[in-house]
């Protein structure tokens, strides 16, 4: 069964972190729900999430996917945190899937792990990063490294990790059952 890190920063875009977890759980992949730290996680728009366990608890265990949500004050708080860097570089290293959606690609911008690399973010993001190709794609993927948009890419990105991680009989299945169209 497939593994996926969800990583919570207070501030970070609930609505982001929410489609995440929630299309990763329909599709039968084990979500870790970690915060920077113990306690409630208040997102951007006031709505306080609960993590499962801290990211302390769980850097040890191996992840097949790192889905980084975005808002602007969690992905700052993801950029500041080393145990984040060290964690996406040793995912790299591994062949594993890293994923940042809205102003989380910066985090790996910041950890240089999108130079020669196309990515998207959210406007302005990533703006200044002479090393990657900058798309405006709703969902990039570039070898390992997934990102999106924002907020209104959250489901299309959240599909096309499961697509990833489960298959495109699975994308389908949990597509379908949302009635999207």
């Amino acid at each position: 069964m497939a593994t996926a890190l969800v990583p919570l920063a207070q501030g970070c875009e609930e609505l982001e972190a929410v489609t995440l977890i929630d299309l990763f759980r329909r599709a039968g992949v084990t979500v870790t729900v970690a915060g920077l730290e113990a306690g409630p996680v208040t997102a951007s728009r006031g709505v306080v999430l609960l993590p499962e366990t801290t990211l302390d608890a769980v850097l040890d265990q191996d992840f097949d996917l790192v889905a980084l949500p975005g808002g602007l004050g969690g992905a700052q708080r993801l950029e500041a945190d080393r145990r984040i860097a060290a964690l996406l570089r040793r995912m790299t290293e591994q062949g594993r899937y890293v994923a940042a959606i809205c102003a989380a690609p910066k985090v790996l911008a910041s950890a240089g792990l999108l130079d020669g690399r196309e990515a998207t973010a959210y406007p302005g993001i990533l703006d200044g990063q002479t090393d990657l190709r900058l798309s405006s794609a709703a969902v990039v993927r570039d070898g390992t490294f997934i990102t999106s948009r924002g907020p209104g890419t959250a489901m299309d990105f959240a599909l096309s990790l499961i697509e990833l991680l489960c298959g495109r009989t699975k994308r389908d299945e949990v597509e379908s059952a949302l009635q999207r169209s």
